[in-house]
């Protein structure tokens, strides 16, 4: 009761322009929303009903219903409800209360996680408190149960409880702003997203500047939905991304790098990348990638692989993050693997400490997680080893846990020109060939030169200091 009547307090204190720019709610029947309640999961069905039964507001919110509405599959049911994280977690088995700039709740069924979210209540300037870009906030504060902003206005975390009509006016688009009650079977909807939906149009609560300001990773998640469902974008949200564009460089490298794979997984990784590049924002998203787009063998690469991706998807199948992210930097790495092979740097070195530093690049920008970058470094190595058609070597690649992503990303560079389509065409053959029919295609296989054998026999005299430090590809395999 308190912390309604505090909320209520600071939303009567709240400057008229932003009273009249509240939605209207609307509760749709069934007749006008047309959800086949059916396709609702036990899980998140049950999730609702719990919460209701124990007196607290509850719908499916967000994407899962947009997705519905669209007669799509949702990928994920979340939940919005009136309780906090702390009276949420004891009505279920197996729940946890997870995260320090939004905490929130996972609510547990086998593998299966429902998330559920505490209303946030409207942000309040006074109320606020404000975090500068240097100061070194401890855990202990980002727990706290308070709205903090740095200097650009970007929220650092918000932890303050609202009403469902608060929560209506935090979403970010009109079309996630919708929220549905299986119980009753009914549509709230607060800001026309039903409108919107059927007139296919992306459109920002509020305005869109100052909701940049909040949380810049709008701007990319305008372009992920712009791509995935084709909608238009409302002018008024479009108009100010030329100039937001830069609040990008505010956003923590991991959530960033999290937001970017979330893009290139939509099943629509092409026309995502489109969209980016149409509103400007991917410069400095992904900074080596920049001079990448602008050369045609380098962007035949990224393209041919984003729509394999999207195939993949489009079938069901998984992607895997690695694949991709190595597909997008490999232009870097093999510019600069080249340029040390011409300094006399051994193929497995060069490439190795060519990964090393467009990795260590990139980790200015996105903070690409230690699994990932080292299943990137493994498919970039084993390029050179694909060259190497010897029994030793030939034998024991096609064993490699990697061996499939790195056949997969040769015959990408085969397509695009990038390496000899008679090499992958003879790796795509030996490796579904028997023994004798793999002994037959070694023997007939063409070999390294004798002058390319002198070559390796002198650089193997290097001290052993020397290859520790170069960290051979052999050796970053079993990282």
């Amino acid at each position: 009761m308190i912390r309604k009547f505090i909320s209520r307090l600071f939303t009567s204190n709240k400057p008229e322009t932003n009273a009249q720019s509240r939605g209207q709610r609307r509760d749709l029947p069934r007749a006008l929303h047309q959800i086949d309640a059916s396709r609702i999961p036990a899980n998140a069905r049950n999730t609702v009903q719990t919460l209701q039964q124990a007196g607290y507001e509850a719908y499916i919110v967000g994407g899962a219903v947009r997705d519905l509405l669209l007669g799509h599959k949702p990928k994920d049911f979340d939940v919005a409800t009136s309780a906090t994280p702390e009276q949420v977690k004891p009505l279920f088995k197996r729940a946890f209360i997870i995260g320090r700039r939004f905490r929130i709740v996972h609510v547990m069924y086998g593998r299966d996680i429902i998330e559920v979210s505490t209303y946030r209540a409207l942000h309040d300037a006074q109320a606020a408190e404000s975090v500068s870009g240097n100061e070194r906030t401890s855990r202990k504060a980002l727990a706290d149960k308070t709205l903090a902003v740095d200097s650009s206005g970007r929220v650092l975390r918000d932890n303050v409880w609202g009403t469902l009509d608060d929560d209506a006016e935090r979403r970010d688009f009109t079309i996630n702003a919708l929220y549905y009650d299986p119980i009753r079977d009914v549509v709230v909807d607060y800001h026309q997203g039903m409108d919107d939906l059927k007139k296919r149009r992306l459109r920002m609560i509020g305005d869109p500047a100052a909701r940049y300001r909040e949380d810049p990773v709008r701007m990319l998640r305008i372009a992920r939905f712009a791509a995935k469902l084709g909608f238009d974008i409302d002018p008024a949200t479009l108009a100010p991304i030329a100039t937001s564009a830069d609040l990008l460089a505010n956003v923590p490298a991991a959530r960033l790098f999290d937001e970017t794979i979330k893009l290139l997984q939509t099943g629509h990784a092409v026309t995502s990348l489109q969209q980016l590049r149409r509103l400007g924002l991917h410069h400095g998203l992904l900074p080596l990638l920049d001079p990448v787009l602008e050369k045609p063998e380098g962007e035949r690469f990224i393209t041919s692989a984003l729509e394999d991706t999207d195939a993949r998807i489009g079938q069901g199948k998984t992607a895997s993050p690695s694949f991709l992210f190595a597909c997008l930097l490999w232009h870097d790495v093999e510019q600069r693997w080249n340029a040390l092979l011409a300094e006399g740097i051994a193929p497995l070195m060069a490439l190795d400490q060519a990964a090393d530093e467009v990795l260590s690049a990139q980790a200015e920008r996105l903070a690409i997680q230690r699994r990932i970058a080292t299943d990137m470094r493994e498919i970039w190595s084993l390029q050179s080893r694909f060259e190497r058609r010897t029994p030793r070597y030939a034998n024991s690649l096609v064993e490699h846990p990697r061996f499939r992503a790195a056949y997969d990303f040769l015959s990408l560079r085969a397509r695009s020109g990038q390496a000899e389509q008679e090499l992958a065409q003879w790796w795509e053959a030996f490796q579904f060939a028997d023994a004798q029919g793999r002994a037959d295609m070694l023997a007939a296989a063409p070999q390294p030169s004798a002058a390319t054998k002198a070559k390796r026999r002198r650089r193997r005299k290097k001290p052993a200091a020397t290859d520790e430090a170069g960290s051979s590809s052999d050796a970053s395999s079993t990282d």
